[in-house]
Parts: structure tokens; C-alpha cells; sequence
């Protein structure tokens, strides 16, 4: 099972980037450029995992090292989205020791932040892997990762929500009660949102469900609902609008996400693959 998202254009990626490598080279790598001097001889690096997992993001890493000397090759020997297994070569890259060794550690970091995520995702997508229901994100990203983050869902095999508060309109609890309800809050915002835009309205109960299938919400999240209260809420809005989309939210784990899905949603947000996901170990070796 392979999966494959969508990067950033380079327009978007490259100052991300540039800063990150700012940050580690600072004034200049002191033990790198005094140790060859700036001698231009070549080398072969291997990327080698250390743990079973999905790899992502080598695409990323690939570019770190080409804004360093774009002469550098880097060739992935397992595709995205793939599971590599402990021991593995998963990437070689032949250019300017200077060069591999001053993009190692950013070029590493973002792989194995990625890779994880991509890696806990896929265990998720795999628990409802025969359901018509489908995973998706959330916002919960470390800032200034969410472009990268979400990204690395989506080789997990899960699909994102909105990437950020312009993409659509969720009205939460907050948003319910500052408006008056509901009702109130749905007629103000469709009053002067552009038409494109989709509303999403969080309940968590079965008189909001239907207080927003009156006022026609294009889609319905059912927060934190117990499953036999989930199960009632799908029935009502399927009787009521079939073209609503149902989403499930709250405490989703790996032990509740298969009942869940089997409620009959079409979607199920965790921020889990992200905010509960450890790196997978990869390490460099200069090999000559």
C-alpha cells in the first residue's frame, strides 16, 4: 500500500527551508569547513532506517540538500508511502561531503518527523481499511510544520481537513455560544461567506444535529458522542438529507476508531497520527 500527497511548490517550500538551515548553520558549520577546508571531494551517504515504518518526505529532504549544492544527487531507494523495514537503505546520496554533512541533520529531522507521522496514520487507516469511512487531520500542527504535517497524513493514507481557518467554515461550541446558537450562527456567516465555502457545525447532541439539518449545514460533526448516541444521530441525518456528510470526532484511538466507522459516518478527524506520533529513527552513513 502506497500513498502519495502533495508538496508545497518550491515557492512556498524554499524559505521554509532556507530558515531551517539558517538556524542549524548559523555563521557556518565549525567542525565541517575547518575539517575539509573546502575540499570539493565527493562522497556516497546511505540513509538507513532503524526502526520498521512508512517513509515520507524525501522529496523535502532531497531539496535541502540541492538549496545546499544543487549538483548533489539524491535518489530514494523506497518509494514514498512505502514501509521500509529495519536495517533498510532508504535513500543514497552521492555529492560534496562539505554538502552532506552540513544538510544531514535538517534533511534527517524532517524525514523522521514525516515518516511518523506517515507510519502511526497508516495504522489508523488500516483499522477501517474495509469501511467507507475515511481519516482525516485536524489543525492540531506544530507551528510552522502544518504544510509538512499534513502532508505526511496523506502518504499515511488519511485525508486532510482544512489547512487552515480560511479553507471552510466549522462552527464550534465557542462559535454557538457566542452567537446565540445554531441557527443564528449558520444565517450569520452564510450571509457573507462566498458561495464555495462549505459549514461544518460541531454537536453533541441529537437536538443541535437536528437544529443544523434545519438550517442545512453541509456537513454535521458528532463530538465526543457515545456510540449508541452516534449510531441514532447518523440515522436522523441520513433520513433527514443524504447529501449531509457526517464527521466523528473526540478521544479517537486505535482500540475505538473501527467502531466508530462502523456507526455509518463518512469521516472521522483524530489529531492523534500527528500529536501522538514518535519519529522514526533513520541514520547517515558516510560510506566513501
Amino acid at each position: 500500500m502506497s500513498n502519495f500527497g502533495v508538496l508545497p511548490p518550491k515557492l512556498v517550500l524554499d524559505p521554509m527551508l532556507r530558515g531551517w538551515l539558517l538556524e542549524d548553520l548559523g555563521r557556518g558549520d565549525r567542525t565541517t569547513q575547518t575539517l575539509l577546508n573546502h575540499n570539493a571531494t565527493d562522497g556516497l551517504a546511505l540513509w538507513v532506517a532503524k526502526a520498521n515504518g512508512v517513509i515520507a518526505g524525501l522529496a523535502v529532504a532531497a531539496r535541502v540538500f540541492e538549496l545546499l549544492n544543487e549538483k548533489v544527487s539524491f535518489v530514494p531507494r523506497v518509494p514514498e508511502g512505502a514501509w521500509c523495514q529495519r536495517q533498510e537503505v532508504v535513500a543514497e546520496i552521492h555529492g560534496s561531503l562539505d554538502t552532506l554533512l552540513m544538510g544531514e541533520r535538517v534533511a534527517l529531522n524532517i524525514v523522521m518527523r514525516l515518516s511518523g507521522i506517515a507510519t502511526l496514520t497508516r495504522k489508523y487507516v488500516e483499522q477501517i481499511s474495509d469501511v467507507s469511512a475515511k481519516l482525516v487531520d485536524t489543525r492540531k500542527t506544530t507551528p510552522g510544520l502544518r504544510l509538512l504535517e499534513k502532508y505526511a497524513t496523506q502518504v499515511g493514507g488519511a485525508i486532510n481537513h482544512r489547512m487552515g481557518l480560511d479553507d471552510a467554515v466549522m462552527i464550534k461550541d465557542n462559535h454557538i455560544a457566542a452567537a446565540g446558537g445554531i441557527g443564528k450562527a449558520i444565517a450569520r456567516i452564510r450571509a457573507q461567506i462566498p458561495y464555495p465555502l462549505t459549514i461544518e457545525v460541531e454537536t453533541e447532541s441529537l437536538e443541535q444535529v437536528q437544529e443544523a439539518l434545519q438550517h442545512k449545514a453541509d456537513i454535521i460533526m458528532l463530538d465526543n458522542m457515545p456510540l449508541d448516541l452516534m449510531r441514532e444521530a447518523v440515522q436522523i441525518i441520513r433520513h433527514y438529507d443524504h447529501h449531509v456528510k457526517i464527521e466523528a470526532s473526540g478521544n479517537i484511538t486505535l482500540e475505538t476508531i473501527r467502531a466508530v466507522a462502523e456507526t455509518g459516518v463518512d469521516y472521522i478527524s483524530s489529531s492523534a497520527p500527528i500529536t501522538q506520533s514518535t519519529w522514526l529513527d533513520l541514520s547517515m552513513r558516510i560510506s566513501g
